[in-house]
């Protein structure tokens, strides 16, 4: 079950990182704000699938 996390997990940092190379490059507010959230849902079930929390809930 492991084999599967970890690949969720690189998965899911790749997904991060291309929308952090789309978001770099968007021209208009709109495709920024669209790009943030789907970072941040991201990274939300990145911190999921880590067993972590959300920087904003770490001490």
């Amino acid at each position: 079950m492991s084999d599967v996390r970890d690949l969720l997990i690189r998965g899911s940092e790749k997904v991060i990182g291309h929308y952090r190379l789309l978001l770099a490059s968007a021209k208009a507010e709109s495709e920024r704000q669209l790009y943030r959230r789907r970072i941040e849902r991201e990274q939300r079930l990145l911190d999921e699938l880590q067993g972590g929390f959300p920087d904003r809930f770490a001490a």
